[in-house]
C-alpha cells in the first residue's frame, strides 16, 4: 500500500490512465473487427471503407503508446494484403 503521497497520486494517475488506454484499446479492436469481418464477406468496398476508418486509429493507437508504431505498421500492411487480394 502507498504510503507517502506522492505514491498515492501515481496510484490515481495510473488508474486514470488504465481507464484512457483500455477505451482506446477497445476501440482499436473495434475497428480491427469492423475491417476483418468486411474482409470475410468477401465485400471489396465495404472493406476499404472499413480499412479507411480504421488506419488512423491503428496509427493514433501507436502515437499515444497503445502499442509499438512497428505493430501498428505491421498491422496496416497485413490488413491492405488482404484487402488487395479480395478481387484477385
Amino acid at each position: 500500500m502507498a504510503n507517502t503521497s506522492s505514491a498515492k497520486k501515481a496510484i490515481r494517475k495510473l488508474a486514470r490512465r488504465t481507464d484512457v488506454n483500455r477505451s482506446r484499446r477497445s476501440r482499436i479492436k473495434t475497428y480491427l473487427r469492423k475491417v476483418e469481418e468486411a474482409i470475410a464477406s468477401g465485400d471489396k468496398t465495404a472493406a476499404v471503407a472499413a480499412f479507411a476508418a480504421a488506419e488512423p486509429e491503428l496509427v493514433r493507437g501507436a502515437q499515444k503508446g497503445i502499442f509499438h508504431k512497428n505493430t501498428a505498421a505491421r498491422k496496416v500492411s497485413r490488413l491492405s494484403k488482404r484487402i488487395q487480394a479480395i478481387s484477385a
